[in-house]
């Protein structure tokens, strides 16, 4: 029997209620390996299905993300949607899926991690990120004990704008306070208008570079402010 039949087995036996299963099976013997256990399986079909509805409807871009995330075998696809149905329809918030991944998986956040960017990548799918999914996406972050690694995750899927001001200063957001500070200082260096002026260069050169000083200063003052430095 495929989990995703026992997942649907279950929920009708406790009344469609996938929270219901989810406390079922979670502390079963078989978290021992939990990535594999149906507890897992129905905690990120939850927090995947409440995703892709956050924004108001389920686009079919976001299905077919959802599948992607789960490589789901052609003769499975039934009971797939049943247990999708039943997130999508499900009155508890998707909090309590998330905390009782949060549980689950306390002792690795890098599975958790991993969840996060499924979620990512099924909120992504229509095109667009809007402040809706973004909240939740932040809210499970918080969950799940990773609000210090949320702009990190966030970077690896949405791409910055030219003035974005990690990409202004050439680092990763995933980089130390140290590490952007050190940077930082070394770029102001490097193009201060000082060393153009002693190296000869003619005014309009000097005026680019104090252009791009003046970029450099309200970047690093965006991402200070941001990491309350």
């Amino acid at each position: 029997m495929s989990i995703w039949t026992r997942i649907s087995d279950a929920a009708q036996l406790v009344g469609d209620s996938l929270v219901s299963v989810l406390q079922r099976f979670t502390g079963s013997p078989e978290t021992a390996d939990p990535e594999r256990s149906v507890a897992f399986t129905i905690g990120v079909i939850a927090l995947g299905a409440k995703m892709a509805k956050v924004d108001g409807w389920v686009s079919g871009a976001e299905i077919t993300a959802f599948k992607q995330v789960f490589q789901v075998e052609p003769e499975e696809l039934g009971n797939v949607a049943r247990v999708f149905n039943l997130a999508k329809q499900d009155a508890a918030g998707f909090e309590a899926y998330a905390s009782q991944l949060a549980r689950l998986f306390a002792d690795r956040p890098q599975v958790l991690e991993d969840v996060m960017d499924s979620l990512f990548h099924i909120a992504k799918s229509d095109g667009a990120l809007d402040e809706a999914e973004l909240g939740f996406l932040s809210r499970v972050a918080d969950i799940f004990g990773l609000t210090p690694r949320f702009r990190c995750i966030m970077a690896r899927h949405v791409y910055a704008a030219e003035n974005e001001p990690y990409a202004i200063l050439g680092i990763d957001p995933c980089v130390s306070d140290e590490e952007a500070r050190r940077h930082y200082r070394r770029l102001v260096r490097e193009n201060h208008p000082d060393l153009h002026i002693a190296a000869g260069m003619p005014a309009e050169m000097v005026a680019v570079a104090n252009d791009r000083l003046a970029a450099i200063t309200t970047a690093w003052n965006e991402i200070a402010k941001e990491r309350r430095l």
